[in-house]
């Protein structure tokens, strides 16, 4: 693997951790009433998790069974959990903060 490969591979994994930790931050601001978050986030909190890890683990196993190099097996089980990361930073991001008064 090119040092020019690992560096994106860090960065493509770097900028996922810090959705995760923005996604984590409005979830427990939601928990305690700072954030807007629908009634069935709790929920999905569980669910979405289940899903993520079957299917990273699912595309990773076919990639590193197919062959493939090392830096795309990492690839193909970052893109579920990273794509759902985004996701919900979009979601709740546009909810935003629980003001007293406003729906």
């Amino acid at each position: 693997m090119s040092p020019v490969t690992a560096y994106r591979l860090w960065f493509e994994y770097a900028r996922m951790m810090g959705e995760a930790q923005m996604v984590i931050a409005m979830r427990v601001a939601g928990m305690a009433g700072f954030w807007s978050m629908a009634p069935s986030e709790m929920t999905r909190i569980v669910a979405e998790k289940q899903k993520a890890a079957v299917e990273s683990w699912t595309k990773a196993s076919q990639a590193a069974v197919s062959g493939k190099p090392p830096e795309t097996v990492a690839r193909a089980a970052l893109r579920p959990v990273a794509r759902r990361t985004r996701a919900n930073v979009k979601r709740l991001g546009k909810r935003g903060p629980s003001v007293p008064g406003r729906k």
